[in-house]
């Protein structure tokens, strides 16, 4: 708890008294990163670090939608060969073709989506092959 500090004393001794105090009652022991070293120690200063640290931490994504399901559909189309059941197989692409059809059916910022649903029988029968 702070203190006011007393009339005839120093500042920087006022506040030396209270780290030794707060010491000696443990108030630093067992610190989260304690022993470990500052995380930007050493970098360039950046005058937008807050905003990286903020997109970071909140996982915010700055793609458009569309280029953003873009991605995933690539993603998944890449995975499917790994999978080893058809009914799987089917699931993930009801679930991306459910996906499409919600961003198709909604305005969205960025560029505009021409994704169309996906062909699940002939992605299918591509797979069984």
């Amino acid at each position: 708890m702070t203190k006011k500090k007393p009339p005839g004393k120093t500042w920087e001794s006022f506040a030396d008294q209270q780290i030794r105090e707060a010491m000696e009652e443990g108030a630093f022991d067992n610190l989260e990163g304690q022993g470990r070293p500052l995380a930007d120690l050493g970098r360039e200063y950046d005058p937008d670090w807050w905003v990286k640290k903020l997109i970071e931490r909140e996982k915010v994504s700055i793609t458009p939608p569309a280029l953003a399901l873009r991605k995933t559909v690539e993603q998944t189309l890449e995975r499917l060969p790994q999978m080893r059941d058809e009914a799987e197989v089917r699931r993930v692409l009801d679930a991306l073709n459910a996906q499409i059809r919600k961003l198709n059916a909604t305005i969205a910022e960025g560029p505009p989506t021409n994704l169309a649903p996906l062909d699940v029988e002939a992605i299918v029968s591509a797979w069984r092959a």
